[in-house]
């Protein structure tokens, strides 16, 4: 399989504050990846490294070329006064046809949408909408950070099955900052345990059974993350899991 975006040592500096630490990424067509990690562990930044919005203190981030993005990020925050169409969001920063804006919102199960406002959607409606904009460039990957935050578990359960469908008609990688564990488990083809540095990764039955993943998750949480009370490091000789999870003097944000 083709890769799509790697990345090679890479670190993020916020300040004088060390975010990611000598990351090496990749994400070849077609896979569900899903990174994890607790709040400040720098998923989100990564996220922002892999698209050019954030600059790499050193290593590099590399892109096929032509590489088509389609980005559904964390928030988005709508004044609630703007007389904002779903229809015009959709042709956002480039104009799409009406005919492409409802296959896009029929592709992601909220068809008949594009009249209403965009302040006046559910919560599931609006990061249907969201996905549905991030399709409508045809994308090769979708990023997704944290897309579920905020929805109930059906509605949650609904989105990931959405995902997995999208990616079985058009192929698209998926990329995914996620709490959910439970999911993360079921849905991806590869874990990325994230913790200022890459802790674990491999599949999920390989990340599961990490020590470095159960320090940070902790056992029998029911999705939320444990307290990170793990302070010493574990290497491992079979190479299931790679690196640790320990602290290693790095301030996150």
């Amino acid at each position: 399989m083709s890769t799509l975006i790697s990345t090679q040592g890479l670190s993020v500096r916020h300040g004088g504050n060390t975010v990611l630490s000598n990351v090496q990424f990749s994400i070849a067509r077609g896979e569900i990846v899903t990174v994890v990690g607790p709040n400040g562990s720098g998923k989100s930044t990564l996220i922002r490294a892999l698209i050019g919005l954030e600059t790499a203190a050193t290593g590099k981030v590399s892109r096929a070329s032509g590489l088509s993005v389609g980005y559904v990020p964390q928030k988005l925050h709508i004044d609630a006064s703007l007389p904002l169409s779903v229809r015009r969001f959709l042709s956002l920063p480039k104009r799409v046809s009406d005919a492409q804006a409802d296959e896009a919102l029929e592709r992601t199960g909220v068809p008949g949408l594009g009249p209403r406002p965009l302040a006046r959607l559910s919560g599931g409606q609006f990061q249907r909408v969201l996905l549905a904009r991030a399709l409508l460039v045809n994308p090769d990957i979708l990023i997704l950070d944290e897309p579920t935050q905020g929805l109930d578990q059906p509605g949650t359960a609904a989105f990931y099955k959405l995902i997995e469908e999208v990616r079985s008609q058009t192929g698209a990688a998926v990329l995914m900052v996620s709490h959910d564990l439970h999911v993360v488990m079921s849905a991806s083809d590869r874990v990325i345990c994230l913790n200022g540095h890459v802790c674990c990764e491999g599949t999920p039955k390989v990340v599961a059974e990490a020590p470095e993943y159960r320090a940070l998750f902790g056992i029998g949480t029911g999705g939320a993350f444990a307290l990170y009370q793990h302070h010493h490091d574990h290497g491992h000789d079979d190479g299931s899991a790679s690196q640790t999870c320990g602290h290693e003097g790095h301030t996150h944000v």
